[in-house]
């Protein structure tokens, strides 16, 4: 068992008594970094209360070889989704899943729009706009066993880039601040 299966086990049901859930724990050299988050997501607030909660805990059983510091932090704007209740908040974003090798089609792209638990260990419905990297022309859905992805995550774009020129700011000689210029006489 990896330090983070430990770890997990160990916290989760601690966290949750926070009211939040635990996302995943990474273990990196000298670093442990446990991720939290829940519906609407977490503040400080919260944070500073399961780093409390869960200090004594890691200190109490030890399941960490070492020396290490510990960060707990919220998954920030691109989520990792693991578990079929991370797949359900995620309902609606925009995800990419990267399959186990052996797939033929190995990482996709789009829009998460269904999660189905009746499957075995459950599958989601992603509408596809981009498969292993080329776009499609016309988006597809496509089903995806849970136990079949690799990796997957939600997906934060940043909108359109302004035009060259444009942006908010003004060209010289334009606008009020000429004018105000002018005012006290300036050319």
């Amino acid at each position: 068992m990896t330090v983070e299966d430990r770890v997990e086990r160990l916290l989760a049901p601690i966290v949750a008594t926070a009211g939040v859930d635990l996302v995943e724990v990474v273990h990196n050299g000298g670093t442990l970094r446990v991720v939290i988050d829940r519906e609407g997501g977490v503040d400080t607030a919260s944070l500073a209360q399961v780093s409390r909660l869960i200090s004594p805990i890691l200190d109490q059983h030890d399941p960490v070889p070492g020396r290490y510091t510990l960060e707990v932090s919220s998954p920030g704007l691109e989520r990792p989704l693991r578990q079929l209740s991370h797949y359900q908040m995620a309902l609606g974003e925009e995800v990419v899943v990267k399959m186990v090798s052996g797939h033929e089609r190995r990482r996709y792209r789009g829009e998460l729009a269904e999660v189905d638990s009746a499957h075995g260990g459950g599958a989601i419905t992603v509408k596809v706009k981009e498969i292993d990297g080329v776009d499609l022309a016309e988006p597809e859905l496509q089903v995806l066993a849970i136990d079949e992805i690799d990796k997957a995550r939600t997906v934060f774009s940043w909108g359109p880039s302004p035009k060259p020129g444009k942006g908010g700011t003004k060209k010289a000689g334009s606008g009020g601040q000429h004018k105000k210029n002018k005012s006290r006489g300036m050319t």
